[in-house]
């Protein structure tokens, strides 16, 4: 590849002294929502307060108890939002509500002018602490950059000694996984020591990840790092603040989360500047899936995704993680055939506990629904469409028949690409239920004669069909209905077949109830095979249908 040369590598910090691959997540973070500011910020076109409003209060309804809102010293129209939120007393005491600024005194003094009303508020400040940013944006070295944030907290500190409400600092060293880990110490020991950090009153320190540099272990190097260094642990929430730069955002997440974070900020669906912030949604729905409660309201993901797509103006793509449209389908042949027999074993079992092959969640448990989990196209095979049958039509087809019946339904779909359910059912009355020509079953009239003689044959049987349309019929004896319909075809149309295999069930329950029969016939002259099926309220009507099906798709009659 050309221009290679042109790169680095990032540097990797040292350090053997790592714990955190041998911890395991247990319990969700304190999350905090920043859709409204960082994700706001990156839309082409940004929410105005209405629909800010609304986002709001879907985040309240999730369950949120943090969230950034914006930066109200910067822009009118997010500190319109935010007067908007205290004048219609929108924020609950239980909330705190989350504000963004640079370590500038005017623009601190105009935060808290937005603030005011608001029983709980974080007052985020943040400077830019990475080598590059120190070289070529701002030409400082590492003690002015120190002092910024200083400063910084400093103004906080003086203006929240006279706020009427709770003021909790939040300092985010930016660029931190561009930084020096020993600097990142440094400044951010500098803010909690000029704020006076304490167990009863600890600062947020966030690390963010607002370039991703590595691969998710070192930036899980760096938090621990940064976690065990603290002078006061107990004064610190330590919070991280991942991007999605290298598509690794999550798993740089959940190791931080390992590393020591307590707390974690992103958006909805991974919006943000770049490739994003990362999604809480996706660790939230990971840590369901390992049984560990995420402490938000998610539950019915569809409707999250209705808000967000019409508020944000952004499509959520079709296989995004647990919100996207295809995320729980299956088109291989073998993933539909072992999510059909995961789901039918946990139905023998009666098991409580969701294990089913190629899902690891139940798409019931978070509002999606089972119609889409298996489509099929040219690449599926026969169980993808036994479970179609059986899960949205109640045909549960014998084994033998899912091969045969896959054969047909490929040769669909290599035409015209992906089919519909109903598409395959279409297919499914067409080549077996209505099969009804040149031979079709009009009516059988059954007489039991067991007292009446001594022959080994007690079922006298009438049978009326059409063949070509004409109407004809025939008598015939047997040791039963089927056996005697088979010797009638026999010695009346010479029609010499062998049943094979032979299956039932109900279809539907109640009195009304009707039965499917499958019948897999073997023309003994010739030694092909097919499968016929036949469905009526009457189970021996519904096999003799079968035996018509499948005589007419062996194409005995000419």
């Amino acid at each position: 590849m050309k221009n290679v040369e042109r790169y680095r590598k990032n540097p990797v910090l040292h350090y053997p002294e790592r714990q955190w691959p041998d911890k395991e997540i247990e319990k969700a973070p304190i999350w905090c929502s920043v859709d409204l500011r960082d994700g706001n910020q990156a839309l082409i076109d940004p929410m105005i307060v209405e629909e800010k409003i609304e986002f709001f209060e879907m985040l309240l309804k999730l369950g949120f108890k943090e969230i950034e809102i914006g930066f109200p010293a910067a822009s009118q129209i997010e500190y319109d939002f935010l007067r908007q939120l205290v004048d219609r007393k929108l924020i609950p005491d239980d909330v705190w509500v989350q504000v963004l600024t640079q370590c500038r005194e005017e623009l601190i003094e105009r935060t808290f002018e937005s603030i005011e009303g608001i029983r709980n508020v974080i007052v985020h400040i943040y400077n830019s602490t990475s080598v590059l940013q120190r070289d070529v944006v701002f030409n400082m070295d590492k003690d002015e950059i120190i002092q910024i944030a200083v400063n910084g907290t400093r103004w906080v500190k003086e203006r929240a000694d006279k706020f009427d409400g709770n003021i909790r600092l939040e300092y985010s060293p930016e660029s931190f996984t561009g930084t020096e880990v020993e600097f990142s110490h440094d400044i951010c020991e500098a803010v909690l020591k000029e704020w006076g950090a304490s167990k009863d009153d600890p600062v947020i320190i966030n690390l963010p990840a607002t370039v991703e540099l590595n691969t998710p272990n070192v930036y899980a190097d760096q938090i621990e790092w940064m976690n065990r260094h603290f002078s006061d642990r107990d004064s610190v929430i330590l919070s991280i603040h991942p991007h999605n730069d290298r598509g690794t955002g999550i798993a740089a997440t959940e190791l931080a989360m390992l590393a020591g974070a307590d707390r974690v900020e992103g958006t909805l669906f991974g919006n943000g500047e770049r490739t994003g912030n990362i999604d809480i949604l996706n660790i939230a729905y990971n840590m369901f899936s390992q049984g560990i409660d995420p402490q938000l309201n998610i539950e019915k993901i569809n409707d999250i995704i209705e808000v967000y797509e019409r508020l944000v103006k952004m499509p959520i793509d079709d296989r995004h993680p647990y919100a996207g449209k295809l995320v729980f389908t299956a088109f291989s042949g073998s993933h539909q055939d072992a999510i059909n027999k995961g789901v039918k074993a946990m139905k023998e079992r009666k098991s409580e506990i969701w294990q089913v092959p190629y899902l690891p969640i139940d798409p019931a448990d978070i509002g999606r629904e089972y119609e889409p989990i298996v489509r099929i196209n040219s690449q599926s095979g026969k169980g993808g469409v036994a479970f179609i049958m059986d899960t949205y039509f109640g045909f549960k087809l014998p084994k033998g028949m899912h091969k045969e019946f896959a054969k047909v339904i490929q040769v669909i779909t290599e035409k015209k690409g992906e089919v519909s359910p109903d598409e395959i059912m279409a297919s499914f009355k067409e080549n077996y239920i209505d099969k009804k020509e040149p031979l079709h079953f009009r009516k059988l009239k059954v007489d039991d004669r067991s007292d009446s003689s001594d022959s080994e044959f007690d079922t006298h049987i009438v049978l009326t069909y059409t063949k070509f349309g004409k109407e004809e019929s025939f008598e015939a004896v047997g040791n039963g209905p089927i056996d005697a319909v088979l010797r009638g075809l026999k010695e009346n149309l010479n029609i010499n077949v062998k049943v094979l295999d032979y299956e039932e069930h109900a279809l539907q329950g109640g009195a009304n109830a009707q039965a499917a029969a499958y019948i897999h016939l073997l023309n003994a002259d010739e030694g092909s095979v097919t499968y016929g099926v036949g469905v009526s309220s009457n189970i021996t009507r519904a096999s003799v249908r079968a035996i018509f099906s499948a005589i007419n798709r062996l194409e005995l009659i000419s």
